[in-house]
């Protein structure tokens, strides 16, 4: 079977998703089809945004599907009549089984992670948070259960110490595309061998979860070690970014993008704020310090922490930590 043959529906909604699109169709792929988001309002005007998955394929004249309910008929109906080959999804919603067990060939799903481990809808963030060196892209065949069905492809890259989220992303977001290329000329060429995540876990191997992070995850606890805080921070951003609270006569939320860490014994409490209010500002946590070095304070632009520090007064304030 020939690429024009071999037909293709694409379903992501993301940046993540677009590099995954742009390959397969600038690979010559027949994409007979691309599913994506509902238009939604964003902003101050709160005008309604197109998914980079949706402008992608606008721009490049490519059929498009945004249904509101994956199980409706008249979405289903659509479907069938696309008499898809095979799906490819990337960062989109779960779908359910009489979608993604519809093609003759099924419905592969690229995620962010060396399954099974960082199964869910945030593993970028989470293998920074949890220190990692290692992580990559999983090719696999959807199956009812999120993130376990039979695996195609992986490929594993290095976590580097001052990596974050969004540098990890946009590695992952190439190799990836490159991952799901590799995976349907596979496919096509009837050349596939799965294999069973069950077989790829060690003897009482924990596998450690990915779930969504929500603003209430992201507070910053000084409590901990400077590593884990680190990490915490580099793992957050830029988004959704990592917060604390601030308190004098006013209280205030600082997100932190950036910062250097310094392990070295002292006598202050965890969360004390240390600064000479020109150049810098430091926390302190179990074992050492972190300094800040581009922050956000609620309601003003993100900035480098001389740029705040000329118009913010932080002297007198202190950690509200609430978690």
């Amino acid at each position: 079977m020939n690429k024009q043959n071999f037909r293709i529906i694409f379903m992501g909604t993301p940046d993540f998703a677009t590099e995954s699109l742009r390959m397969l169709h600038t690979k010559g792929f027949n994409i007979v089809s691309v599913i994506t988001a509902p238009d939604k309002p964003a902003g101050r005007g709160r005008k309604l945004q197109e998914s980079a998955v949706k402008k992608y394929a606008v721009a490049n004249n490519i059929h498009i599907l945004q249904p509101t309910n994956l199980k409706s008929e008249t979405f289903i109906k659509e479907l069938e009549n696309l008499k898809a080959d095979l799906q490819v999804v990337v960062a989109f919603r779960m779908l359910p089984e009489t979608v993604w067990s519809m093609p003759k060939f099924g419905t592969v799903n690229l995620h962010a992670s060396l399954l099974p481990q960082y199964r869910g809808a945030a593993p970028i963030n989470h293998a920074i948070i949890n220190g990692e060196n290692k992580t990559g892209v999983t090719t696999f065949f959807i199956e009812k259960e999120i993130d376990t069905g039979n695996i195609i492809f992986k490929k594993e890259i290095e976590i580097l110490p001052d990596e974050n989220a969004e540098e990890l992303h946009n590695k992952l977001m190439t190799i990836g595309g490159k991952l799901i290329i590799k995976t349907v000329e596979a496919i096509m060429n009837n050349t596939v061998k799965i294999i069973s995540q069950k077989e790829l876990l060690k003897d009482a191997e924990i596998i450690k979860p990915a779930p969504k992070i929500f603003k209430n995850d992201c507070e910053i606890n000084w409590g901990n070690s400077t590593n884990q805080i680190y990490n915490f921070i580099r793992g957050l951003s830029p988004y959704p970014a990592a917060y604390t609270n601030i308190a004098n006569e006013k209280h205030f939320i600082l997100k932190i993008f950036k910062a250097e860490r310094n392990i070295e014994k002292h006598t202050f409490k965890s969360g004390n704020i240390i600064s000479d209010n020109k150049s810098f500002i430091r926390i302190t946590t179990a074992d050492g310090y972190i300094d800040i070095k581009e922050l956000q304070l609620q309601g003003k632009k993100r900035m480098q922490v001389k740029e705040f520090l000329n118009g913010f007064d932080i002297s007198g304030y202190q950690i509200v930590n609430k978690r």
